[in-house]
């Protein structure tokens, strides 16, 4: 049976412990070590296998909803969960499924249309809705746990709730507490016994931990009802209690990434990439499942600080591309389990078939999806992309601006902000989106906006949005007049990612990439005006960036006049919708351009 909130928490007010889960795993002789029964009894050896996923984003099968085909990139990669059953179950018939565990990171409900569709279309919620696609699929596979991912917030508690309690496995989050009592508001970890012929049985303990950044990313949903600490203060609290409940292993999935930084700069005081952190400061861990980057690590060795001793970690790429399979052997010594080793490896979903079981399972799900996202709802008189949208102002991304600003303008009418200007925010996302010349369908908007993003208005003056600008023109490269120019290599300064470079309409203003990022906005106007730095302006910006995501300067504090819940992708259809035509002519400004030194770099 599936441990929801209601059984953790009467759990927990019985036993005072806080036990999230334990169960027991038989594991005959032929699957203890290679050897025979015997031989297993007289080594007391064992041999565990844990499986792991993470930031699956709603990818169930090998298909690109937003083209309408199977996936592909250029590395060949495949996607989704059906593939990833194939692998999992060629792992568990290698290694005896009563060896092995299956975990995952995080980040599960959000991310393709069809995660959209069962949360906004047909919700989850409804009375006598439907199962989620992802708790089906994870619960025919046979997942034992699961961290919480920061998306899993994105579409408010009520939906989270209704997917945990559809699943056969706890969703994990020792980090994710009430935000007036500071207990547990999930199970913090999962418990599980190996039995093994002729010595104790092993126990297994998984810490599931969050991302601190769901404070702002989602802080519509979660402030005064849910607080994040540190995944580093709360590993330090609960791995001690393992062990004294006889933890032999303890595994934690984290969905933070591994590199110390933190997108949201000083905005909170926990690290947002804090995995490694917590493998150098907290003793008594032997593996980590990595999460919430979108990086590849096949096996990172972290030396605890403390105690010396190696902590393995792992992160499997991203939507099922890969599984992290971390083989632990274990050596029964003066009455105890000791582990001896622990090895990270990952496997390649391109490399098998998906599953017809996971296939045959959710082909009706899928086939809704497919048809709702390809409905034709206007036309497009010319074809609009975003394949030079990172250093040219490209009309795609100011149709973005122009909805926000439509709507932004239509909500505070009659308002005593009425008579403002209204300017708005919007990144280039994908650098592949297209919307083509002819019909439009809800599948080719979606991809211009892959984010389930609110829009949310903010009061600023005109010497923060300067600020703004200059914080956003660090995305380039400073490249010198004389310099040849690659496109290539002109953005993404510093790694940051296109999502936090920032067009910004209703201004004009040049970006001269010659001059030290902080010195780059030049000849910033308004109305044809030099702007004033006391003007106020309305800013239309969406709930991640006016929560802090980006640390981008002045938005986060700013005075919030309106917000909504309804996604900026629904209000780019519904404006396609109604207008019936999309016609550069009235969406598409130059607002802004690359300079050297004066002269245009195109």
């Amino acid at each position: 049976m599936p441990l929801n909130r209601r059984k953790f928490l009467k759990k927990s007010a019985v036993t005072g412990a806080g036990v999230a889960l334990a169960t027991q795993a038989a594991a005959p002789a032929a699957h203890a070590t290679t050897a025979s029964a015997a031989s297993a009894k007289q080594s007391k050896r064992y041999s565990l296998t844990v499986m792991g996923t993470t930031d699956l984003h709603g990818n169930v099968f090998n298909w690109d909803y937003f083209k309408n085909a199977d996936y592909s990139d250029k590395a060949g990669n495949a996607v989704g969960l059906a593939r990833i059953s194939t692998l999992v179950n060629e792992v568990r018939e290698a290694k005896g499924r009563c060896n092995t565990l299956l975990i995952d990171a995080g980040d599960t409900i959000q991310g393709t249309p069809l995660t959209y569709y069962y949360a906004k279309v047909d919700p989850i919620t409804a009375k006598g809705g439907p199962v989620h696609p992802m708790a089906l699929a994870m619960n025919a596979i046979g997942y034992d746990a699961a961290a919480l991912g920061n998306h899993e917030f994105n579409y408010g508690i009520e939906t989270l709730r209704k997917f945990e309690d559809q699943l056969d496995f706890p969703l994990l989050g020792a980090n994710a507490v009430d935000a007036k009592s500071l207990r547990p508001a999930f199970p913090p970890y999962f418990i599980k016994e190996f039995r093994v012929p002729g010595a104790r049985p092993v126990k297994v303990a998984v810490l599931g931990l969050t991302n601190p950044g769901i404070a702002i990313w989602d802080k519509a949903f979660v402030q005064g009802k849910l607080a994040f600490p540190g995944l580093e203060e709360q590993a330090a609290k609960w791995v001690p209690k393992l062990k004294s409940l006889g933890a032999d292993i303890v595994i934690v999935s984290a969905h933070s990434g591994a590199s110390g930084t933190s997108s949201y700069g000083d905005q909170l005081p926990y690290v947002e990439n804090a995995a490694a952190n917590v493998a150098r400061q907290v003793p008594g861990i032997d593996a980590i499942l990595v999460g919430h980057a979108h990086v590849e690590i096949p096996e990172q060795k972290v030396v605890n600080e403390q105690t010396g001793k190696t902590v393995v970690l792992s992160e499997p790429l991203m939507w099922g591309e890969r599984l992290t399979v971390f083989d632990v052997e274990l050596v029964f010594s003066k009455g105890r389990w000791e582990v001896e080793s622990v090895a990270a490896s990952l496997l390649n979903s391109n490399s098998v078939a998906a599953d017809p079981k996971i296939t045959k399972l959710l082909t009706d799900e899928h086939e809704k999806v497919v048809e709702y996202v390809n409905q034709v709802v206007g036309t497009a008189t010319v074809t609009l992309t975003t394949v030079d949208a990172r250093y040219k102002d490209a009309p795609i991304i100011d149709l973005i601006n122009k909805v926000q600003e439509d709507v932004v303008k239509a909500a505070l009418a009659g308002t005593q902000y009425a008579s403002l200007p209204v300017i708005s925010q919007a990144s280039p996302f994908s650098r592949t989106s297209q919307i083509p010349a002819g019909n439009v369908t809800i599948r080719d908007l979606s991809s211009l906006y892959v984010y389930d993003n609110t829009l949310v208005a903010k009061l600023l003056t005109g010497a923060q949005v300067r600020a703004y600008l200059e914080y956003s023109a660090a995305y380039y490269v400073q490249t010198a007049a004389d310099a040849v120019v690659d496109v290539d290599k002109l953005t993404n300064a510093n790694g940051r990612p296109d999502y936090n470079y920032d067009y910004v309409s209703g201004i004009q203003y040049d970006i001269d990439v010659a001059q030290p990022a902080g010195s780059r906005i030049k000849n910033l106007t308004f109305n044809g005006a030099a702007l004033d730095d006391a003007q106020q302006f309305v800013f239309a910006v969406n709930n991640y960036r006016a929560n802090g995501g980006g640390a981008f300067p002045h938005v986060a504090s700013a005075q919030e006049l309106w917000s909504e819940s309804t996604e900026i992708r629904t209000r780019i259809a519904e404006w396609a919708t109604a207008k019936g035509v999309l016609d550069p002519k009235d969406f598409a400004s130059v607002d802004w351009k690359l300079t050297r030194d004066g002269t245009p770099v195109f």
